[in-house]
């Protein structure tokens, strides 16, 4: 971790700032456990996506291929939840908080080297977007047992449909989010 007291000329620069403005600068550093909270949630998703990867192994030849197809999608959502978590974690530390000098490392993620709270804001929606297709799709796949009689269905037409109506309005927010965001963005100059 690097902070101002790793680097002689970033403390001169803070203590030659006023009083005021260098409490409000080292503010951000408060964001630091909020970070290692997340950090924490990515232990307890690898815990779920270990969880629910034993429980499909050991029920392998008990599964019907709707359940493996459901049990997959489920692993693939944690997947998903936890790139996100790591845009988060990794992309809002280096932006908001203090930069993680990364250049010339052979880990380090492409699009870190162009991160800031816009191109931050529109991963996220995709990454939203993304997961929201997974909920949708494992709805449609149980919604089948919708009307069937003696089969159990976990959703009704009606939750089914404000699924689809909720997914739509991440895809349109994110459309915005990134039209927004091109306007803001003078012609010629990209991320």
């Amino acid at each position: 971790m690097s902070h101002s007291g790793d680097h002689p000329q970033h403390a001169a620069a803070l203590a030659a700032m006023k009083p005021l403005p260098a409490l409000i600068f080292s503010s951000r550093w408060l964001q630091l456990p909020l970070y290692i909270g997340l950090i924490v949630a990515q232990c307890v998703y690898v815990f779920l996506f270990l969880k629910e990867l034993w429980h499909l192994v050991s029920h392998a030849f008990d599964f019907s291929e709707q359940q493996i197809m459901l049990v997959v999608l489920g692993l693939i959502d944690v997947v998903m939840i936890s790139n996100l978590l790591i845009m988060v974690i990794v992309g809002g530390y280096e932006t908001f908080v203090s930069r993680l000098r990364l250049e010339g490392h052979p880990d380090q993620p492409e699009w870190l080297s162009h991160v800031n709270a816009s191109v931050l804001k529109i991963k996220l929606a995709m990454a939203i977007i993304g997961i929201s297709s997974i909920h949708l799709l494992r709805t449609f796949i149980e919604a089948g047992n919708i009307g069937i009689a003696g089969k159990t269905a976990n959703y009704t037409e009606a939750g089914v449909l404000l699924q689809t109506l909720i997914h739509v309005v991440f895809i349109f927010s994110a459309i915005g989010i990134a039209w927004v965001d091109r306007m803001t963005v003078p012609a010629g100059k990209g991320h």
